[in-house]
């Protein structure tokens, strides 16, 4: 695997779950852990069911489309519990899809507050998403690909933290934006 692949990372905006209808998504498109190379956004609905369309939209229009090599979400859910079916960004991208989280998610709290919420159908596409694996300090979840692709993708792109240079620069960006400065750890 070459080291300078294209990555897109994509993490969505900090938001007020009272006042705002809709939040940010910010992909950042890398070459490896060390280039950025361009910048995508556009806005899904907070707690919605409208971020798998929109961000495989936004990775469809991207110019940098043809050699990206593997999307990176920080998480399996942005705006919100607005929940992204991974298998359907896959068919939709035909870009191997990986999902990062830094800590291992408390499903039964996740699925308590999706019941409460009456968002049911929500837990099956969590449930879909496959096995969580333990990658070093972080957890992955994947499609498309292999794990030990995965490991080598994530060995090329975490050159300043444990999380992939994409999806932590997406989130400074992100946070920058909609805050006019980023404040929380990416």
């Amino acid at each position: 695997m070459k080291s300078e692949i294209r990555i897109i990372g994509i993490d969505d905006a900090p938001f007020n779950k009272f006042r705002d209808k809709k939040t940010l998504i910010v992909g950042t498109i890398f070459r490896g852990g060390h280039f950025m190379d361009g910048l995508v956004s556009i806005l899904i609905d907070i707690d919605g069911t409208n971020s798998t369309v929109r961000i495989a939209s936004m990775v469809n229009k991207c110019k940098f489309k043809p050699q990206l090599q593997a999307i990176m979400l920080d998480g399996i859910a942005v705006g919100g519990f607005n929940v992204i079916d991974i298998e359907k960004l896959y068919k939709k991208t035909k870009i191997p899809v990986i999902v990062i989280m830094r800590n291992y998610p408390k499903f039964e709290r996740i699925v308590a507050a999706l019941k409460k919420i009456g968002m049911e159908k929500k837990i099956k596409l969590l449930e879909r998403a496959g096995k969580i694996h333990r990658v070093g300090k972080i957890h992955v979840q994947f499609i498309g690909t292999t794990l030990e692709k995965v490991k080598k993708i994530l060995k090329i792109s975490c050159t300043h933290s444990h999380v992939p240079e994409p999806i932590r620069i997406a989130h400074l960006i992100a946070g920058g934006i909609k805050t006019g400065e980023s404040k929380r750890r990416a």
